[in-house]
């Protein structure tokens, strides 16, 4: 069933005071999100700064766990929400979304009249808002610019958002040297270090008997957590590297397989199926989530022996925790990585053995946080401060910067 077009939803009214700066951070999902909520509490309690909250994307599909409710348990004012998402996954149904988006957006920002747009990653959702910013001359500020996806249209899309942006806030050098290199003023990009570092520093993990108690989940001898996301740029590729990697799984013997669903891209639904399946067959060793919430996923990583997939969370957050992981396929290359990540092919064999050697390597007490560029967990308030200070006039002519002067 097809919606309507995108609506603009007043939740409650913003009630700024017209002396404050109007920071609006805009979230499409999960992933983002989970990143975004230690910005939102430095925003909240920064004396100056009037946040303003917008929502779109998967939050507001019952498929993906209607997240936007955990938002509001967590506390958060939804200022606006632009519901965007069609009912099918299809790359014509992805395209016809962005549009309904841009509409969204621009009724929405028009509405609440930010000084200063905040948005994360690499996804359409955030496309459509940043195209809106862009026309509506709003200023832009991008997290985590400069990083490579292979095998998906999210490495163009992040490219992308980076052109559209005035302010760039990288989690390490080599990403701040490559916004540079897209030709972005040096003195405009920041390499703040990655959100997930101070999430995972200041978080109060669940035990296992907790998140049997909340979701249900039963540990076995060996546990694996699997994200397997959509290889949006061969869709037939990522269907059989799928197949591969469930193949993989059930050579596993006395382990326990926890899924997280894949997110709302082109192909999503037929992985999530796949998964359904697998589960199906193995009711006794596997279990699927839509969506965890940020807590108990990250106390399941650090609970369990290897996660396995193609997730960022394994090139970036599971080492913190030191937690190994199998990454499969070419989507995390040219990420920056340590010995914890084990690449592999997306062949069945070649996966089966590297969650082998995943497991016989071990846990670890977590990788040292000098091993990874990603800062040292203060990036929140670094954000914070500089979305406070930076200024938001003059901006919207911007200079393109040649490579020859990269300093």
């Amino acid at each position: 069933m097809t919606p309507a077009p995108a609506q603009l939803v007043v939740s409650e009214p913003a009630g700024q005071m017209s002396t404050e700066r109007r920071i609006c951070v805009i979230t499409g999902g999960r992933a983002d999100y989970g990143l975004l909520r230690e910005l939102l509490d430095e925003l909240q309690i920064l004396d100056g700064i009037a946040l303003q909250l917008l929502v779109t994307g998967s939050h507001l599909s019952q498929a993906h766990g209607l997240t936007i409710d955990a938002i509001r348990t967590d506390g958060y004012r939804v200022d606006r929400v632009v519901d965007m998402l069609l009912a099918s996954d299809s790359t014509v149904a992805i395209s016809k979304s962005m549009g309904l988006g841009l509409i969204g957006f621009a009724d929405a920002l028009q509405s609440l009249s930010p000084h200063m747009v905040v948005v994360l990653g690499d996804r359409y959702e955030i496309w459509a808002a940043a195209a809106a910013c862009l026309i509506q001359r709003i200023p832009l500020a991008h997290i985590h610019g400069g990083e490579v996806t292979s095998g998906a249209f999210d490495e163009a899309i992040r490219h992308s958002i980076t052109k559209m942006a005035h302010y760039h806030f990288t989690s390490a050098e080599r990403y701040r040297q490559r916004v540079i290199q897209l030709g972005e003023q040096p003195d405009r990009v920041f390499n703040v270090g990655s959100l997930g570092v101070g999430i995972i520093r200041q978080m109060a993990y669940l035990s296992r008997e907790q998140l049997h108690a909340e979701l249900g989940l039963r540990f076995g001898r060996r546990n694996l957590l699997v994200t397997f996301h959509p290889v949006t740029l061969d869709e037939e590729a990522g269907l059989s590297q799928c197949q591969a990697l469930l193949a993989a799984l059930a050579e596993c013997q006395d382990t326990q397989i926890i899924f997280t669903e894949a997110n709302a891209d082109s192909m999503g639904s037929r992985l999530n199926r796949l998964i359904a399946d697998f589960v199906g067959e193995h009711p006794d060793t596997s279990v699927s989530f839509k969506y965890m919430g940020q807590l108990r996923y990250l106390s399941t990583m650090k609970l369990v022996d290897a996660v396995v997939g193609n997730s960022s969370s394994g090139v970036i957050e599971a080492p913190l925790l030191g937690t190994p992981t199998v990454n499969i396929g070419e989507r995390q290359a040219g990420r920056i990585r340590v010995a914890s990540v084990i690449d592999c092919e997306a062949e069945q064999g070649a996966i089966h053995e590297a969650i082998q050697s995943a497991c016989r390597r071990g846990r670890s007490s977590g990788a040292d946080l000098t091993q990874l560029p990603f800062g040292q967990g203060q990036t929140a308030s670094t954000i914070a401060g500089l979305l406070k200070e930076l200024p938001v006039e003059n901006l919207l002519m911007k200079q393109f910067h040649d490579i020859e002067e990269v300093s």
